[in-house]
Formats: structure tokens, C-alpha cells, sequence
């Protein structure tokens, strides 16, 4: 995409205070499952949908004054997921990558945590009593048809 540039971590997080730092998770098991009960799966992945409608990671904006990118992470995850993630923390060892837009000062973090398949089905079951479902994620409020 035009624009974007990648950035080494420490260039992102010595962009100062006039930039927005946004964290994202791939929260992934491996899957000893069979899909048809013929086509072996390798992974299970958790996305989610977005309150525009598309599907992403968990995640989103943070504070850097919190404790760090991964402070505000795992904050955001406990929000949109629900409690089910305090079994983990993602951790710097989970950073994968960072893009920087045009225009608009705003740094996007991606991380990649691998769970249990446990751990990824109690988050995905979890995930309708977070604080942050419906809002965020998830269903939204309907409105009845006219």
C-alpha cells in the first residue's frame, strides 16, 4: 500500500508524543482438529468483528504513560475479550511488526501470541461477557426491522 513504511521498533518509540501508538494480536493455538472430519487443520485463529463491520485482531489505541506498547495491549485485550486472558500476557517476545500511514501520526504494533487450544477456546468464550462487546466488537445494538 502507498505510504506505509516500516519501522524498527525502537525508530516507532522514539517518535514522541505527537504520535499514536496502536497495538494488534494474532491469538493463535495449534489445531489437532479435522475439518469435514478429513482435511487435517493446523491452527485456530481468534479475529473478531469489528464495530465497522470488518474483521480484525483484538486490540487497538494505547497510552504509552501506562506502562508501555504491551501494558496497553493486554489492556485492550482484557476489555474486548474479557477475563479469559489474564492466563497470558503478551509480551515483547510476541512483536512482530510496526507501520507507520501517511498523513494521518499514527503507528500500528502487531504482535503474535500462541496460546493452548484451551486457552484460545476460553477467550473465544470469554469474549460476550467482556466489558468492551457489543461496543467495540462484537453485535452491535439492533434495530428492529420496520
Amino acid at each position: 500500500m502507498a505510504g506505509i513504511r516500516k519501522l524498527e521498533l525502537e525508530e516507532a518509540l522514539t517518535l514522541g508524543s505527537g504520535w499514536r501508538h496502536a497495538c494488534h494480536a494474532l491469538l493463535y493455538a495449534p489445531d489437532p482438529g479435522m475439518l469435514f472430519g478429513r482435511i487435517p487443520l493446523r491452527y485456530a485463529v481468534l479475529m473478531q468483528m469489528r464495530f465497522d463491520g470488518r474483521l480484525g485482531f483484538p486490540g487497538g489505541f494505547v497510552n504509552m504513560q501506562d506502562g508501555g506498547l504491551e501494558a496497553g495491549l493486554n489492556r485492550e485485550l482484557t476489555e474486548e475479550l474479557g477475563e479469559a486472558v489474564a492466563d497470558f500476557r503478551v509480551e515483547r517476545a510476541d512483536y512482530r511488526s510496526s507501520h507507520a500511514g501517511p498523513g494521518a501520526r499514527i503507528v500500528a504494533h502487531f504482535y503474535a501470541k500462541r496460546l493452548t487450544l484451551q486457552q484460545l477456546v476460553a477467550v473465544e468464550m470469554g469474549a460476550p461477557r467482556a466489558k468492551d462487546h457489543g461496543l467495540e466488537v462484537g453485535p452491535g445494538p439492533r434495530t428492529p426491522p420496520p
